[in-house]
């Protein structure tokens, strides 16, 4: 693929890093948010929006399925035309629907402004891509590494809000600030984060984005369906045999192309297909202690393991592992730098893993999942720091944002695999509870047990990973090498 430019002839100032990292981080926390917002809620949705219970669960769903359609999308696009542009767009299609759900009394406008939250996903990578573009080398590591854990850190730190919001005001107060919070960071970025001058040029893959569009939807939806439809219905089979053959209707397509949605043969590079690998195995074990932890708190004392505490309280254990997120991203910054992302990304595995071990030991006390969940989120925070640094590592400066949506959609793929594996290890380790059924201490030990094979597994995936010097400094050199734009 040939890249081209664009820049205007006369100068531009020069960005200010700090203000850039910043309002970047802060932009991918709100749209973080979006993934445990109405996690208060789910209980009450079936009456707040006069539904089935079955039915509300489409609020969650078609989030889901509008940040996987989505995050590919706006990746290529942000590398054709501009990624400021797109995460602008994306920060605009959160604040309304957003706006949306903050007047919805029924489900289907709920659904439609929770899909179109979903769309802002792309915001994460692009802003990834965006460092990378304007940053200086030495402030390139650990800004990569923050943007990258705001992932974790908005689902970790929204919870404890969006709970306190749901228990002390209307519901739809939940969604208001949401808006507010997207118009804030629409305005921020507006006034400090320059438009990249690197393009690739070229033509929309129009019917590349239709055809990964529909088999992540497929695949998607049979792993969130799949336990309540059963897993060997012929609607799940039949979603997981369309996924894999317009999958491989999709891959001969965009091999044949010269300008592809996705590179696969970039992707099927051994850095950039190992690290992706691991993304999803990563975005496994992250999510799998988000299944355990709210329910294991919530449970009432009378089944033996439960902690009988409140919503807040859950959003309260889970949030210091956001706050450690945030503190390893200049420390996966600086052990990258030494030995190579390579190592930050085994090490991380390693503490996770330690992390789920003690989770298998440690939960008849409420200050044990605050330590499990701490521990995880160090070692999350460290891979997550060194992901983006592999694969920008491996690819063309001009496939960059694509490059980093495909990570971030990997991760995405493992959580959804986590929530349908927990939840079938749940439902069917259950003891009755009055005249509902609930989770074993058994069960939930189980999940933890599987949360430390991922990282076992994302460790074994990471060690094949082609060996960098020790200086860490391949991205840098790379970043500082790359000529100057020239004005199209």
């Amino acid at each position: 693929m040939t890249a081209s430019t664009a820049a205007s002839a006369r100068p531009r100032p020069a960005p200010r890093p700090g203000a850039v990292v910043g309002v970047l981080a802060f932009t991918g926390i709100v749209v973080s948010l979006m993934q445990t917002l109405v996690i208060p809620l789910v209980p009450d949705l079936p009456r707040l929006l006069s539904a089935t219970a079955a039915d509300t669960t489409w609020a969650i769903t078609a989030t889901l399925l509008a940040s996987a359609v989505a995050t590919p999308v706006s990746g290529r696009l942000g590398d054709m035309y501009g990624k400021r542009r797109m995460l602008l767009i994306s920060v605009a299609l959160l604040v309304a629907g957003s706006l949306i759900c903050g007047v919805s009394d029924t489900l289907v406008p709920m659904v439609v402004g929770r899909a179109l939250q979903g769309l802002a996903a792309g915001v994460i990578p692009l802003g990834i891509s965006i460092m990378r573009d304007e940053l200086p080398s030495d402030r390139l590591g650990s800004a990569i590494a923050l943007m990258s854990a705001s992932l974790g850190v908005g689902g970790a730190v929204g919870l404890p809000a969006a709970a306190f919001l749901a228990q002390r005001a209307d519901w739809h107060m939940l969604f208001w600030v949401s808006a507010a919070l997207g118009v804030v960071a629409f305005a921020l970025v507006v006034a400090l984060v320059p438009e990249s001058r690197i393009r690739t040029g070229g033509r929309f893959d129009v019917f590349g984005a239709l055809g990964l569009s529909t088999a992540l939807v497929c695949l998607l939806l049979a792993i969130s369906k799949g336990g309540v439809w059963g897993w060997t219905s012929g609607t799940t089979l039949g979603l997981f045999t369309a996924s894999a053959a317009v999958l491989l209707v999709w891959a001969a397509w965009e091999l044949r192309i010269p300008q592809p949605l996705v590179n696969l043969r970039t992707s099927a590079r051994r850095q950039v297909l190992l690290t992706n690998t691991a993304s999803t195995v990563f975005g496994f074990a992250m999510f799998a202690m988000s299944l355990v932890f709210p329910q294991l708190v919530q449970l009432p004392a009378a089944t033996g393991y439960g902690l009988g505490e409140t919503m807040v309280t859950v959003g309260l254990v889970m949030a210091p592992s956001g706050v450690v997120m945030v503190a390893m991203a200049p420390v996966s910054a600086r052990i990258s730098k030494a030995a190579g992302p390579k190592t930050t990304l085994m090490l991380g595995a390693v503490i996770v893993g330690c992390g789920y071990g003690l989770g298998v030991v440690l939960m008849s006390s409420l200050w044990h999942p605050v330590l499990v969940s701490a521990v995880i989120g160090t070692g999350i925070g460290l891979a997550y720091g060194a992901m983006p640094a592999l694969v920008m590592a491996a690819v063309p400066v001009s496939e960059t944002a694509a490059a980093n949506s495909l990570n971030t959609l990997m991760r995405s793929i493992g959580t959804s695999t986590a929530s349908a594996v927990a939840g079938a290890v749940l439902t069917q380790m259950t003891v009755p509870l009055g005249e509902t059924m609930v989770p074993t201490e058994a069960g939930f030990r189980t999940v933890m047990a599987i949360g430390a094979a991922a990282a076992v597994a994302a460790l074994v995936i990471a060690a094949f990973l082609p060996r960098h010097d020790r200086s860490g400094g391949e991205l840098a050199r790379q970043h500082a090498a790359e000529p100057a734009p020239t004005a199209r």
